[in-house]
């Protein structure tokens, strides 16, 4: 197999790696690059555990092509917070205990995310459409969709990663 340049951004810093044909962007984040906020959840795209936002839109890793994102700027859970100071979605997370095993949680983050930017102020109908594409198996769904709308509500939500 012959391997070509990948450029691009992840969580503000450049990345420059080299890519199989066919190779997916999860495996390119965890393996290549180091990143390993992304989780590798059903290889499928049914459980949304790896997703990433690319260009401010949510992606499931596992199955975009890793050539696809040449220039394009990526944000994963990896580049939330900020030092020791948690993004608000994920301290909201930890105030409403969304997180048990926390499998889940780096995708259920960057769909909470990709929602708060595009809209600040969502109903509750809009969390669980933005949520939809991911499986979690251990809280219901209620402390999730609780912390995302608590951090809608105190309008901190929509710090940049």
């Amino acid at each position: 197999m012959s391997k070509k340049p990948l450029q691009f951004t992840l969580n503000g810093d450049s990345k420059a790696v080299f890519v199989e044909d066919g190779q997916n962007l999860l495996d390119v984040l965890r393996r290549g690059v180091g990143d390993l906020s992304p989780k590798y959840g059903c290889g499928q795209g049914t459980c949304g555990a790896c997703t990433v936002l690319i260009d401010g839109e949510p992606h499931l890793s596992c199955l975009t092509l890793a050539e696809t994102v040449e220039g394009r700027s990526l944000s994963s859970t990896g580049g939330l917070a900020q030092g020791a100071d948690l993004h608000p979605l994920q301290d909201a997370f930890m105030r409403h205990f969304a997180a048990q095993c926390g499998f889940c949680s780096a995708g259920m983050l960057m769909a909470a995310k990709a929602l708060l930017d595009r809209n600040p102020n969502p109903s509750r109908d809009e969390v669980v459409e933005a949520i939809s594409g991911n499986i979690c198996r251990c809280t219901g769904y209620e402390p999730i969709i609780d912390a995302i709308l608590d951090a809608a509500q105190s309008g901190t939500g929509r710090r940049s990663a």
